[in-house]
């Protein structure tokens, strides 16, 4: 028998529910799904307000339930697949209720924002397995997330490219200490500029990233680093890392997709395309590696690849990250919830590009510090940033 043969022989058909089906990571996720329906099928599909996608989805792959969030969309999602005999639910509660299904083996939370926190904790507390593409659920709650996925038995999944390379790079290594992680950057569109030219930058300037094809709100914290700056934060709670031990460095070409160092000093990096499919996939069949028709990586392509620092002085929410990181308790919380509200002002053109830093900054330095917060002191921190940080932008 063949190696392949013998790593690529279907198991049980796992059940998966697509939290944000309509969203990026989302639509993705269903390609991945079409070229794999001996492995996966759809339970359920959610969206906050595509009702036409959702409807189309939950056509063609015929889910059990659908989600609808903006509930004076559920009349239309209603009769339009009646005669398909597809469940609708709606409204944050719906969402909360449907991943606690006991025919659901594994969630993908795909959802934008903080908005992905209160679905993942009751699937997590429903035994399910997590794919997680929700950064900001870590971001915002990590303690509490991790501590209550240990308690239930939970693997949480990283779909994020960075943080699935990091997982992909400890398979095997989980006795051997880390001395350190890198995650790589591409820099985004405006890589090398300057404060000068980052003051009348537009959105469509800002949304034109070099590499990835992603969300807006996503797109946007590519540009500004904020998205490193999460993603630096989820890194602690998803491999149990001090600050130090975590480092951002700027690649480019986005090939390599991030790095694990030793305390040998040897390194692991994995890399290929820029390409989401291959780790939602991935955490989709883990602890299978399936075949895929995904393009393959030839060096002879790539012949320099190229690393250099991130500029976090023209580039502040990085460093805001990291402090926010370093303070702990309810200030990522407080620094999430103000990205959010920044981002959708800078979308709707009504702020600039580095005003947003200066917002975020502002709202760390004014919210009340929590130092162990509960989850309901989390939803009390995102509300105040969320309507502080509005005051600020109104009054700029």
């Amino acid at each position: 028998m063949t190696l392949k043969k013998l790593t690529d022989q279907p198991s049980d058909i796992r059940s998966i529910a697509i939290l944000g089906s309509t969203g990026s990571i989302g639509t993705q996720a269903l390609e991945v799904i079409r070229q794999n329906q001996d492995r996966f099928k759809v339970f359920v599909l959610t969206a906050h307000a595509n009702a036409a996608l959702l409807i189309e989805q939950a056509r063609e792959f015929r889910p059990q339930c659908v989600v609808i969030g903006d509930e004076s969309k559920c009349s239309e999602i209603e009769n339009a697949l009646k005669p398909l005999n597809i469940e609708v639910l709606c409204g944050l509660e719906g969402l909360s209720e449907v991943v606690t299904r006991p025919q659901i083996d594994i969630v993908l939370t795909a959802l934008v924002g903080f908005a992905g926190l209160k679905p993942t904790l009751a699937a997590i507390k429903a035994g399910k397995d997590i794919a997680l593409a929700n950064k900001e659920t870590l971001v915002v709650a990590g303690e509490l997330v991790t501590t209550l996925a240990a308690k239930h038995g939970v693997k949480i999944l990283p779909v994020d490219s960075e943080h699935s390379a990091i997982f992909q790079c400890l398979a095997g290594e989980e006795h051997n200490p880390i001395e350190k992680i890198y995650l790589t950057a591409s820099g985004g569109p405006f890589r090398g500029k300057t404060s000068q030219f980052l003051s009348s930058v537009t959105k469509a300037e800002a949304l034109k990233h070099p590499n990835w094809v992603m969300g807006a709100k996503i797109t946007i914290d590519s540009a500004t680093l904020m998205n490193k700056g999460l993603e630096v934060i989820e890194a602690k709670w998803l491999f149990n890392l001090e600050p130090s031990q975590i480092d951002v460095i700027v690649h480019p070409q986005s090939i390599i997709h991030s790095i694990v160092q030793f305390t040998d000093g040897s390194m692991k990096a994995q890399m290929g395309l820029p390409d989401m499919k291959l780790p939602i996939q991935y955490a989709l069949a883990y602890p299978q590696r399936i075949y895929s028709s995904f393009p393959r990586f030839n060096f002879l392509d790539y012949p320099n690849l190229s690393f250099e620092p991130a500029d976090t002085k023209t580039f502040r929410n990085l460093d805001l990250a990291f402090e926010a990181l370093h303070s702990g308790g309810n200030m990522p919380c407080v620094i999430n919830a103000a990205n959010e509200v920044v981002v959708a002002e800078f979308l709707n053109n009504r702020l600039g590009f580095l005003q947003m830093s200066e917002v975020i900054e502002n709202c760390m330095s004014k919210i009340s510090f929590l130092t162990n917060p509960s989850l309901e002191d989390y939803l009390e921190t995102d509300c105040e940033t969320r309507l502080y940080a509005q005051h600020l932008v109104t009054n700029i």
